[in-house]
């Protein structure tokens, strides 16, 4: 059996020589072609492709300002913490605007984050 780099290090020998026995490696990652039959829906497929790693980044960028947010109250500080929901709260609604989250789910984020700011700024 000729075997690629690839499938030649996530082979595993707990059978030993003349058995083979495959195992998934974590880093395998199967890339594959789009399934499109027509002009139109591979370049749909394309488009796809490039929203969806905008969305990812949008995504990312949001939890790392909710993250900023919880780091802040995490350590207590107050001050940092309305500044850190003050420049969090514009992203989740860009969020909102641009599809990446429900408003529902933006505004309950929001609120109860508020709610903790307040009451860490009260205490």
């Amino acid at each position: 059996m000729r075997v690629g780099p690839l499938k030649a290090r996530i082979m595993t020998v707990l059978f030993g020589d003349g058995a083979v026995g495959l195992l998934r490696d974590r880093d395998y990652e199967r890339k594959t072609e789009p399934m499109a039959n027509t002009p139109q829906s591979k370049k749909r497929a394309r488009q796809i492709e490039r929203v969806t790693a905008v969305n990812k980044a949008r995504r990312s960028r949001i939890r790392t300002y909710l993250r900023k947010v919880e780091e802040a109250l995490a350590s207590g500080d107050a001050a940092a913490a309305a500044e850190a929901l003050k420049s969090a709260q514009p992203e989740l609604m860009r969020g909102v605007t641009k599809g990446v989250v429900h408003k529902n789910t933006a505004s309950r984020k929001i609120s109860r984050l508020a709610a903790r700011v307040k009451a860490l700024a009260t205490a």
